[in-house]
């Protein structure tokens, strides 16, 4: 059963919060939030963002000894909704498969969060945020780090009484929060699990988010990013940006297996329909309309200057940025328990990333396992349906736990 009281009466001076349920899935009670801190934050850049608007998930119950929360975080394109149907598309949560009763994080077990990220556009402060003058921030949002996004976590946690994670847990985008927040806040957190990620985005990755960035800036609805001003959205510039990224999500084996070259039975290319124009340039092939519908469907619930925001501030992320290129630095004298887990089809962030943040943590005496997962699956892997996945990740967190005290089940 959910249990959010403990943890909201602790409020920090300043601060108001507005609750809202969210409804029930995957037969527990399963909470919404939004938390309003008037003092706000400074970003990496100087700007400061006040008030500072944070929404997120909670599932479980808070543990009398505050010591069973796990933080999940979320990747590029996903939000706090991670294990109930979402409210704008109606599909279950990005990761109920993971997240739940008795499933591998356990809300049975351990008190969930999952926080919409800084620049977001699903309640946490972002570009379509509301000024003081009325209108949204834009374009005007200040650029923002992946360090920026932990340290509104962090302000969140501080609000709710929380002083330390049991663990932190996160895919891609999401593993890459896991990792800051322990160069971070080392002692908050007890067990960490970044999933097919990498210590700094690579000049490819930079090289496919340009892309997609300059898709969505080149569509002539974008106008200058002031959009809404016009009553617009840059559809189609921000569907293919969407395209774009989800082939990086997917390997050449699951395109493959999933489409080969098939084609829709109704655009075979006719003498007929050349004559008409209509030949070389409709969704002839069933790889196109896939792509096609996950463009059209991501426009209906992502912001495009909140894409370019999150994209940016991937670009920006390298953890050994401030330490002269050496990647163990940020981890030295860290007591954090690692599982690192990379999978063999992913060219997006590739394994050997995963091995080199692996030996970076040796380097640096964190006790630390490493997992490269066999998957023809890609990058996408951690989303979907994976045995190996799950076994690993509930023998890790049953680890950590029994090494941290933690019983068993709590009572509801």
């Amino acid at each position: 059963m959910h249990n959010h009281s403990d943890a909201s009466a602790v409020g920090a001076e300043g601060a108001g919060v507005t609750e809202a349920p969210c409804g029930k899935d995957g037969g527990g009670v399963s909470t919404s939030f939004s938390v309003t801190l008037a003092e706000g934050l400074t970003l990496e850049c100087g700007a400061h963002i006040a008030p500072l608007d944070i929404a997120y998930c909670a599932y479980g119950t808070l543990s009398p000894k505050r010591d069973n929360v796990i933080l999940v975080c979320h990747a590029l394109t996903g939000d706090q909704y991670v294990a109930e149907t979402h409210p704008v598309t109606g599909k279950p949560g990005w990761w109920n498969r993971a997240v739940g009763p008795g499933n591998a994080i356990d809300t049975d077990r351990f008190y969930v969060i999952c926080v919409n990220v800084l620049g977001g556009c699903m309640g946490s402060s972002g570009p379509k945020t509301l000024r003081g003058n009325g209108e949204p921030w834009g374009t005007d949002f200040p650029p923002i780090t992946i360090r920026d996004m932990v340290f509104a976590q962090a302000r969140l946690l501080d609000y709710l009484g929380i002083g330390r994670l049991f663990a932190a847990i996160g895919g891609s985008m999401g593993g890459m929060q896991v990792l800051q927040w322990v160069a971070s806040f080392p002692e908050r957190v007890g067990a960490a699990m970044p999933i097919a990620t990498a210590p700094f985005h690579s000049a490819q990755n930079i090289a496919f988010n340009e892309v997609s960035r300059q898709a969505i800036c080149g569509d002539p609805d974008w106008r200058g990013g002031r959009y809404w001003a016009h009553g617009t959205i840059p559809a189609k510039g921000l569907a293919v940006a969407r395209m774009m990224a989800h082939i990086t999500y997917l390997s050449e084996e699951a395109l493959t297996q999933k489409f080969g070259r098939r084609t829709r039975r109704d655009a075979v290319p006719s003498h007929d329909a050349a004559s008409k124009g209509t030949s070389l340039f409709g969704e002839i092939f069933e790889v196109e309309s896939y792509l096609r519908h996950q463009g059209s469907s991501f426009v209906r619930r992502f912001d495009a200057n909140s894409y370019l925001t999150i994209t940016r501030a991937l670009d920006y992320f390298d953890l050994s940025a401030d330490y002269d290129g050496d990647l163990s630095a940020p981890f030295r004298n860290c007591a954090t328990r690692f599982c690192i887990i990379s999978f063999t089809s992913d060219w997006l962030f590739p394994t050997s990333q995963s091995r080199l943040l692996a030996r970076a943590l040796n380097k640096a005496g964190v006790n630390v396992s490493f997992v490269e997962i066999e998957s023809d699956r890609g990058h996408d892997a951690f989303l979907l349906d994976e045995p190996d996945l799950e076994r690993t990740m509930r023998g890790f967190i049953n680890g950590a736990a029994e090494q941290a005290g933690l019983g068993g089940r709590h009572a509801s």
